[in-house]
């Protein structure tokens, strides 16, 4: 076989840094457009590809908000928690 190096080793680190803050971003990004759709609820619509009554663009903000907290929740959990000895030995 062939000794070729891994891909961690020819880049020098490894690319789930920037997965783990990928995902990150993306957490925030529906926690922000939730609140947005919550802040924009009262304002008139201005047209565009789809219109929102205002009891819509709570219940769809509502939905963001919350799946954004679970997925950054998640991504906590995942990439950011420190590692206890047990999980390691496991």
């Amino acid at each position: 076989m062939l000794n070729l190096p891994t891909t961690e080793e020819r880049l020098g680190k490894s690319p789930q840094r920037l997965v783990r803050y990928f995902v990150l971003v993306m957490a925030l990004v529906y926690l922000g457009l939730g609140i947005w759709f919550w802040y924009s609820a009262d304002q008139p619509s201005v047209g565009g590809l789809i219109s929102l009554g205002p009891t819509a663009r709570r219940i769809l903000g509502t939905i963001l908000i919350l799946y954004g907290l679970l997925r950054s929740g998640r991504v906590y959990q995942d990439y950011f928690r420190k590692k206890s000895t047990l999980d390691e030995h496991e």
